[in-house]
């Protein structure tokens, strides 16, 4: 009987874990199943130049996974039994050895009045197209707030400024406008906002969310034909749900090596787990994390499996890669502890790194198997699905 890994999502995490699982198994031992919700890979990097109106490729995952041996179920996951090694979908349920969980994480609202109602948000394709849609209705002149300073948030309003400079952007900061990166790089940072017309609302907090607009903390109404919330990320409460140990936020707690303290059998990569980096921090919910935590996801299964040594790594998170629009943007460099570094590179050589690391993200999801050979299990698979469990 092949040992049986399921890999929930198909995400950059997801994605990549499963065609390089299938590079590195022989598929005389182990059979390899990916599950997402879409038929298509999402480049979710990109979902905020989709809502602008942009169009971005959406690679088929059966042409992805054609020929390399992986199964995709197109499905959305609705429990998981840990106990029973077993993880339920719509239409029925799928038995595992090893789990890799990659299921990403989606817009938070914090609970803020209306929010859930009124706001759009990037955090998944159909949310973005929903937003492309709202904006495509928006006459000259209207009004569009994007709530929220992190790199969604600044990403989002200057790609929307830049693709459509008819709408009147605002750009909602709870604190300084980016107060996590270095002096030079914000001095840039609103130069370009200033560029491209963005008015920026410093030291501001959206307490409730409006049909025609948001209103702020001291009772200022700021009017919105379009209001985009980019406050935060949340996952679901799958795996706490199923038994997991996660944190309070639903988080799974892992290893060094993502191995779930609880639950041995299972593996969490990206946004989902809770890993902690080379400076003592958790790592911070982003397509970087996602690829360090699923190469040593993958490493640490591939080495149970064919009785390798299995090596933490040290996880280092080294900078920030920003986009202001199509032609600017800024590679903040961090230090161990994640503060930014003085020196920082902005405009066009910016963005054409930010562009190369988008196309190299997409182009080593559409190339699943390519690279090292595959290895036969160390062990019996049955024997290799008791000691990775041991």
């Amino acid at each position: 009987m092949k040992h049986r890994i399921v890999v929930l999502g198909a995400g950059y995490a997801g994605a990549y874990a499963a065609g390089t699982l299938a590079r590195r198994l022989s598929p005389a031992d182990t059979e390899i199943t990916v599950v997402n919700a879409e038929p298509e890979f999402v480049q979710r990097l990109r979902l905020h130049q989709v809502a602008a109106g942009r169009e971005i490729e959406t690679p088929r995952l059966a042409d992805v996974f054609a020929g390399t041996g992986v199964r995709l179920r197109v499905g959305r996951v609705t429990a998981l039994d840990p106990s029973r090694r077993v993880v339920a979908l719509a239409d029925g349920e799928l038995p595992y050895d090893t789990l890799f969980y990659a299921l990403g994480s989606r817009g938070a609202d914090h609970g803020v009045p209306g929010a859930a109602e009124h706001a759009f948000d990037v955090s998944a394709r159909p949310s973005a197209l929903r937003l492309r849609e709202r904006l495509d209705g928006l006459g000259g002149g209207a009004c569009v707030v994007v709530v929220g300073d992190g790199l969604t948030g600044i990403e989002t309003a200057t790609e929307i400024a830049e693709c459509r400079p008819g709408l009147a952007v605002s750009l909602v900061a709870r604190g300084e406008l980016g107060a996590a990166l270095s002096a030079g790089a914000r001095v840039h940072l609103r130069a370009a906002c200033d560029r491209l017309g963005i008015t920026v609302l410093e030291h501001t907090t959206v307490e409730r969310v409006e049909a025609a607009g948001v209103w702020c903390a001291g009772g200022t109404f700021v009017e919105s034909a379009a209001t985009v919330w980019t406050a935060g990320f949340a996952v679901d409460s799958l795996a706490g749900d199923g038994g997991l140990a996660v944190t309070d936020a639903g988080r799974i707690l892992v290893d060094g090596t993502m191995r779930s303290l609880s639950h041995p059998e299972v593996f969490a990569a990206g946004d989902a787990a809770y890993a902690i980096g080379r400076n003592g921090q958790p790592l911070p919910m982003s397509c970087a994390s996602a690829g360090f935590t699923g190469r040593q996801a993958v490493d640490a299964i591939v080495g149970r499996l064919t009785g390798g040594k299995v090596a933490p790594t040290k996880l280092s998170y080294v900078g920030n890669h920003i986009s202001l629009g199509q032609r600017d943007g800024i590679l903040q460099m961090v230090d161990g502890q994640g503060r930014a570094r003085p020196k920082y590179v902005g405009g066009r050589k910016a963005a054409r790194i930010k562009a190369g690391i988008v196309w190299m993200s997409l182009w080593a999801t559409r190339n699943p198997t390519f690279g090292l050979p595959r290895r036969r299990l160390g062990v019996a698979p049955a024997a290799a699905s008791e000691k990775a469990a041991a």
